[in-house]
Order: C-alpha cells, then structure tokens, then sequence
C-alpha cells in the first residue's frame, strides 16, 4: 500500500464539514437536523444577549424546510476588507469566520467557534438568506455551502433590521431525518424563560401547530413549569450574581418527588452533560447542606452520618443559567463546559448565598435539610433491607378486593406510571402478530386502558374489552367497541365467543394463572388466536433480582415467568404457541416507581437493587445508572401468538 504526499488529501471550504458532518453537528440522524437548527437558533439569541432582539420567529415547512427570523441588527453586507465578498456570505462560505472573536460586535455569545452558520449552510440542499439593515433588504441563495447568486439588493424592506435563514437539511447526509417537535417546542420556551422580554414564536406547518412563548418570570418561572403537577416543598430560591466576570443565575425548589431535573445553561445554550458549572453547584449544594445539618445538630452524632450528594438533590428542580465571556466547551456541540475556572467560582457563590438563605429562613431550611435527611436514611435503611431479603413465594390466595383497590388506585395515573404502557413499537409488535380475518371479533382480557386492544382495530372488525374497575373500564371505552365489566376467572361470555384474544401485562400479578388462561381457551373459537405480551427476565441468572424489583414496585406481583414458564403455561391450557417475537424497550425507572402503589421506602430499595446489582445480573440484564443517579432498565417484552386446536386447516 503507498503512502506518500500524493496521498495526502486536502479538503477546501465547506468540504470537510461534508465528508465528516457527525463531527460538527453531533450525528447524521434527528439529533443532527435539532443541531443545524439551534445553530441558528443561538445566532437569534445571541442578537438578544446584546440588547439588539426583541422577537424570534421559527417555522418548520411541510417540506421539512426550517426558516429562522430575528428582528436584530442584520447580517452586515458590506465587502469584507480583505476578501472583498459581503460579509454576510463570508461567514455563509468561511469556517471560523464571525462577529464574535473579540471585534466588539458581542459581549457574550453561544456562537464562538465561527462554524455555526457555515456548518448549516455546508449541510444543507439549499439555503436563502435575508438580511434588513438600515430599512433596505438583501437576499442571497446558496446550495450545499456553494452560492448560487450573488447578494441582492431588493430595495426597501418591510422592516428595520434583522436577518432570516432559511434553509432544508441536505436528504443525501440527513436520509429524511427530522426534528421532534416536543423538543423543538422545549428548546424555544426554555430560551423565552432564559431571556425575560423575548417573544419566540413557532410556526409548524407539518402538525399545524403554532405557540408564543414569553415570560417575564426568568428561571424562576422556569423551575415552577417545570415543577407542575409536582408538589413543591417551599417557594422558589432564587440566586443571582456577578464574580470574576461571570454571572450565576440560579433557581432551586425542591419536591416530594424523588428524581433531581437540572437544567444547565452557559449563554444561553444548553449543556445537558454539565461540566465545570454544575460540578461547582453540586459541590456547594452538598457542603452546605451538611454544614448546616451539622451546625443545627441534626446528625447522628454517635456515627459518622453524612448527607450524600444524590441525597441532598433528591426531588430537587434547579436551572443554573451562566453568563460569560470566552466559554470553553468540549466540542462544537457545546453539550459540556469544559472551562475549570468556573467551577469554583458557581461552588462559592452559591454556598455563600444559600448558606446565607438558610441561616435566615430556618422553617424552609428545616424543610430542604429534612427532605434529605430522609432520603438517606431510607436509603440506608434499604441497603440494610435488601440484605437480609431473601426470594420468597407469595400467598396462592386470591383475595379480589385487594385487586379491585390497588386497579382503582392505579387508574388515577396510568399513563403516566410506565412509558410501556403507550410504547408505539411494544402495541405494534402485538398488531403485528394478527393472523385472523379483517372482520374478526376481538377480546382484550384486563383491558385497562384499552390502548392493547387499540392498536388492533384497524386490522380487525371489532375489538370489546373486559376489565374489573370502573375507573379502567371509563378509560377503555374510550378506545374499544364496548367494555364490559367482569372477572378474568370467570368470563361472563359464552364458548367460542371471539376470533382472537389479546392480552399485555396481567398474567404475571395473578395467582393460578392457569384458570385465566383457560377461559381465554374457553371463549376462543377453535382455531382462534391468543397474542398475549410478557414482560420477562432474560433468563435464570436475573430471575430473581428481576422478582425482587418488581414485586417491590407492584405489591401483587405472583408469577416472576420466564419465557420457557410462560410458554408451558400457554401450552399446558391446550395452545399451540406458533410465533414469538422479542421487544427490548427502554424504561425510566423513577417514572415506573413513582406513583400511587409504591411506598417510600420501596422506592429506595428498589433504587438500592440497581445501585448494587451483582456482576453476573448485570452481565445479562442491561440497565443504566447514569451519575446523577437516574436509572434506566432494557425491559424485555415477548410477545406469543397462540392457536386454539381444532379449526379449519
């Protein structure tokens, strides 16, 4: 193989960013299509951190074109003195080419590195420019970074001054990617929170949405949205001030929920690996609160008792906002701040304010050190549980009362208790299994919110539920045909009253499975089909550490199945298990934990399981624990397709 200078390739212009575009925008998929917009997004912002932006206009086309207006200064379109081209195009055409290296034009900035603008411009099919400056309109066109035209003058403009870009992401890098609109709408507002007096507007025409965010709040108002249907523990605490050039704005309010949601910001943009800012809040929210436990003697003396970190930020809601110049990040995506200087200078301007705070309102303060106490103490006391627990069988009674109390409590948040519930590609995998006729008769059995039954309704002629509740059956009959109210040991239907019966999720919290599973037999035509879904270990190793963490999330859960159990259990009832499919999804587990049937100190065992979870479990089951403490499990569904014997071959 040669190697010398001839093999040395030099790529020109915006031909690099081309050829390796996941090193400038992050990846080639949704994610990378969000970058190219923030990009431009933070060219607005900037306009507003400079005085110079009241207004931001965003519109997503239903050609998948993306178009950015601000009423700021204007692009400036004079000749560029040493290229001799608009500048306007230059920082259109040129990398590290910009307003923001120190010429006066900004005093602080999130775009820093000149590549922005010229990034988007590079990874895009085709790109229009308009600039007002001065009441006259510029416009110039571009095609991937290349201009097709040069800059126009139009005369006199509809406005003053600003710029916008509009712009379609490049098919041939993207493959059709598009952005999501929850976290298009998330970006907008949080950047209307950020900058009190800024209207952003979105305008998206592929859902005919459209919304106006401005907030005169600040991050106050922004910890308190965040922090609806949440029940705060105290008013907002709210930091601001200026040291060594830096501004800190910080706002904190703790919950009796028991996951954390920081949101940092360094210039407005938006740093969701952290990095020296939040390292600085972390450690002085820790310092302070065990300094003040110990101070008001609150800690066990006679032991070495110490508030951990993830402790003290247990339900905690925070958005840390900094203003600086000359911000290091650690790459173009700017997901982390990587400037050391900071993190000393957040960590002793918060432990002086909120030391300050604590000392002079003692009722929050009791509250917010109480609050932490509590959860480490539970979750020692959860280690401690943990053990001593041991796998045990639970009573085969069944006691339909206690069902009929813990569906009714589960009804007043089932959507929001498990992201499997409503999860698209899990409702699909069970559809997807459908092997009768277009005008069949459909049962779900324990229908609970109807959404199984749902997704089978336009492949079949009619879906009816069944279910134990009132509250459940109030849900369904909003999805399916009609639901009745009835007991899965005893169906009030006749024999060989459906086509096809479907099932998610129940058979496990059951005792004596066999006698359900033999009235779905029972009410199934011959040579009807059951689709029913498992959730299940991946095998024997997990099985029991599986048990443990769900029996303590759902008090009556019965059956830890794995699939060979569970298949002898369909087969047993006189099915034939033809197809099985496997779906691996991803659960948030502090949204799984919390709700309505779980207690206080399940939580915190629960959370202990996975902490410490042995080598050989986490060897076959995948899971995260990511560092500030949320987790997050690969669940594994199995989905079975079953026949009833005796039908027409």
């Amino acid at each position: 193989m040669i190697y010398d200078a001839r093999t040395i390739t030099v790529l020109s212009g915006l031909e690099a960013i081309r050829r390796r575009p996941a090193m400038y925008v992050g990846s080639t998929s949704n994610e990378g299509v969000q970058h190219l917009l923030d990009e431009v997004v933070q060219n607005a912002v900037d306009e507003a951190l400079a005085g110079a932006c009241d207004r931001i206009l965003v519109t997503r086309y239903a050609d998948g074109s993306l178009a950015v207006e601000d009423n700021g200064r204007g692009i400036p379109v004079d000749d560029h003195p040493d290229l001799g081209r608009p500048a306007c195009e230059i920082v259109l055409t040129h990398v590290h080419a910009g307003g923001k290296f120190g010429g006066g034009g900004y005093g602080v900035a999130g775009g820093l590195h000149g590549v922005g603008l010229a990034c988007v411009n590079a990874l895009s099919e085709s790109l229009e420019l308009d600039v007002w400056r001065d009441a006259q309109h510029y416009q110039q066109r571009f095609a991937r970074g290349n201009p097709t035209q040069d800059l126009r003058h139009l005369g006199s403009g509809e406005q003053a001054s600003g710029t916008r870009i509009h712009f379609k992401p490049d098919d041939e890098i993207f493959n059709g990617a598009m952005i999501s609109l929850p976290v298009l709408t998330r970006r907008l507002q949080e950047q209307a929170f950020l900058h009190p007096g800024l209207t952003v507007e979105i305008v998206d025409e592929q859902s005919d949405f459209a919304a106006t965010y401005a907030y005169d709040t600040g991050i106050v108002g922004f910890v308190e949205h965040l922090n609806q249907g949440r029940n705060a523990l105290h008013p907002t605490l709210h930091f601001m001030g200026e040291r060594q050039g830096v501004t800190v704005d910080v706002a904190i309010q703790w919950t009796n929920g028991y996951s954390e949601d920081i949101s940092s910001y360094v210039n407005s943009i938006r740093t969701p690996k952290g990095g020296a800012h939040l390292d600085g809040l972390k450690a002085a929210l820790t310092q302070v609160i065990n300094r003040y436990a110990k101070d008001q003697r609150l800690l066990n003396e006679d032991t070495t008792e110490e508030i951990a970190g993830y402790d003290v930020r247990e339900g905690m809601t925070t958005v840390l906002s900094l203003r600086m110049a000359n911000p290091e990040f650690e790459g173009q995506t700017k997901t982390t701040l990587t400037s050391l200087e900071v993190e000393p200078i957040v960590e002793g301007f918060i432990s002086e304010a909120l030391s300050a705070f604590l000392n002079a309102q003692p009722g929050v303060a009791a509250t917010i050190v109480g609050k932490a106490l509590e959860a480490s103490r539970a979750r020692a006391a959860a280690r401690r549980a943990s053990e001593r627990a041991r796998y045990q069988l639970a009573d085969a009674g069944i006691d339909k009362e206690v069902y009929l109390a813990q569906f009714g409590i589960r009804s007043k948040n089932w959507h929001e208790s498990a992201i499997w519930l409503t999860h698209k590609e899990l409702l699909t995998a069970h559809a997807d299994l459908t092997r009768v006729s277009t005008d069949a008769k459909v049962l779900d059995v324990c229908c609970g919110s109807g959404v199984v039954g749902a997704s089978f309704k336009d492949r079949v002629g009619s879906v009816v539920g069944l279910d134990l509740t009132p509250e459940m059956i109030a849900m369904a009959e909003t999805r399916l045909d009609k639901v009745y109210r009835g007991d899965v040991y005893d169906m009030p239907f006749e024999d060989n009253s459906f086509d096809m019966v479907v099932n998610r999720e129940v058979l496990h919290l059951l005792p004596r499975p066999e006698q359900p599973v033999s009235e779905m037999f029972r009410v199934l035509r011959p040579g009807g089909q059951l689709v029913v879904g498992q959730l299940l270990p991946y095998g024997a190793i997990d099985a029991p550490w599986f048990f443990r963490v769900v029996k303590k999330k759902q008090p009556l859960f019965f059956n830890n199945f794995t699939a060979e159990r569970f298949r002898a259990l369909l087969e047993g009832c006189g099915f034939e298990v033809v197809e099985e499919k496997e779906v691996l999804q991803w659960e948030d587990i502090d949204l799984w934990i919390e709700t309505h049937e779980t207690p206080n100190l399940m939580r915190h065992e629960i959370r202990e399981l996975y902490y410490n979870a042995p080598a050989d479990v986490r060897e076959v089951h995948p899971f995260e624990v990511h560092p500030n403490g949320s987790i997050r499990d690969c669940w594994r569904w199995v989905v079975f397709s079953a026949i009833k014997p005796g039908g027409e071959t």
